[in-house]
């Protein structure tokens, strides 16, 4: 059968095993733009998403009863698992959410988080979007300078600044689709090519970058792993350059308790997390080193209390500090991350084992408990490769193969994720499934 063959047949068979949530759906249409609570959603392959019934541990079950296991984890968000046991033990007790008033759980994940990826000082947000926006407007200010630098095909949540990427000629240009920017991007930011250390340092001889926003390795065009030495030469770049580094840890954390910044022994000078660290609540956070606390706190212009751009009043609110207390001190423990990188190990031993059965020129690339395949022999080693290695009948193909036999991965890419309950018979289940989908794929 040709690809077009096998999504037709997928499609259809994922209609007919999903009558409920295409009934749901087809509801929501009346009150939800797009038929969905959040856009990213009409993404699931298939024409409409699947509706949840329950979720616990690795597990999901939808309305119409089928049960799946989950490697999608909500892009990171459920890292920890969906609904904890402590986590959820904790948020039952809590008595007030939104007071404006810290709490003791505050200081303690600050100082968790301290010990784990090494920066001292932390406030928190709701998101890794704020976290990301506002430590961007505190790089421009105590620097005084206008322009911050990205790598080309990053992600960093909404951040209006990051959607600009490289184009052929190696100019920097918008993203293809950006909604509504406030101003041209490519205004406001320089554009590096990721393992390009002179693409680097072009960017920031201008000496008007404020600071280099980065994760350690691109996740969401893919896992683009840094080369030998790469970020270490970012690190002396910016400092020659007076450039700050803040390295965004939000997918990376998958990595190590610490992230990349433990596991490769990073020195940012601020570090910005969100999504998994609070159990499927709500949080983001943001840490400086005692250098850049200490310029911060001497702007005494600078309005960090009101309306200066920094902060919300749902910021480090009660709920979200409890359930990040729990979730890092009884579940997303350094034993919890040597067991899901060892599951992500077996993982991807299974993929590869597939790809090779059927001779397929794809390559997988790990990180830690993550991992991802591409459509192409050799791990991509730029955005622009891992981007020119995308294939959307295929992804559809395999998305679709895959949950109709009750395996969920990320929908917008091909990420599998481990969380400290995923079980061996959860992987093994991947790993027959996705060998049948290649074989039909190779017949």
């Amino acid at each position: 059968m040709t690809i077009d063959e096998l999504i037709a047949r997928e499609r259809e068979l994922f209609r007919d095993r999903n009558p409920r949530s295409r009934e749901l759906h087809e509801e929501a249409r009346g009150s939800l733009l797009g038929g969905v609570p959040m856009s990213w959603m009409t993404m699931w392959a298939g024409g409409f998403p699947l509706y949840l019934d329950r979720a616990a541990g690795a597990t999901i079950v939808d309305v119409d009863g089928h049960e799946y296991a989950d490697f999608c984890l909500g892009d990171t968000g459920a890292m920890a698992g969906h609904s904890p046991e402590p986590t959820m033990r904790v948020l039952g007790g809590i008595e007030g959410i939104t007071t404006m008033l810290p709490t003791e759980d505050a200081a303690w994940v600050g100082t968790e988080l301290a010990r784990r990826f090494g920066v001292p000082y932390w406030q928190f947000s709701l998101t890794a979007t704020d976290a990301n926006r506002w430590m961007i407007r505190m790089c421009r200010h105590v620097t005084g300078r206008d322009r911050i630098a990205v790598f080309s095909w990053c992600y960093h949540g909404s951040v209006d600044e990051s959607f600009v990427r490289l184009d052929e000629q190696g100019l920097a240009r918008e993203r293809v689709g950006l909604v509504g920017p406030a101003v041209e991007p490519t205004e406001t930011t320089r554009v590096a090519e990721f393992n390009d250390i002179d693409s680097v340092r072009s960017v920031l001889e201008h000496s008007d970058v404020a600071c280099l926003l980065m994760e350690p390795a691109l996740t969401n065009i893919g896992i683009v792993l840094p080369e030998p030495g790469f970020l270490g030469e970012v690190r002396n770049l910016c400092d020659e350059h007076g450039t700050l580094l803040i390295i965004d840890e939000t997918h990376t954390l998958s990595a190590g308790p610490g992230g990349c910044t433990a596991a490769w022994g990073l020195r940012p000078d601020a570090v910005t997390l969100g999504k998994s660290i609070g159990g499927g609540v709500p949080i983001g956070a943001y840490g400086v080193t005692a250098e850049l606390a200490a310029r911060i706190a001497s702007q005494e212009d600078a309005d960090y209390e009101d309306t200066g751009g920094v902060g919300g009043t749902l910021a480090g609110n009660a709920l979200s500090l409890a359930a990040a207390r729990a979730t890092l001190g009884e579940v997303l423990t350094d034993d919890a991350f040597q067991h899901m990188i060892a599951l992500r190990a077996r993982f991807a031993a299974g993929a590869e084992a597939a790809i090779a059965d059927h001779g397929m020129p794809w390559s997988i690339v790990s990180l830690g408990a993550r991992c991802e395949f591409r459509y192409a022999p050799e791990p991509p080693q730029t955005g622009a490769e891992s981007a020119a290695a995308g294939d959307p009948a295929l992804d559809e193909y395999l998305h679709l193969y895959l949950m109709n036999r009750g395996v969920l991965i990320t929908p917008f890419h091909n990420m599998a994720l481990m969380c400290p309950v995923t079980t061996d018979e959860q992987v093994d289940l991947h790993t027959e499934v996705f060998a049948a989908a290649l074989a039909e794929l190779a017949a």
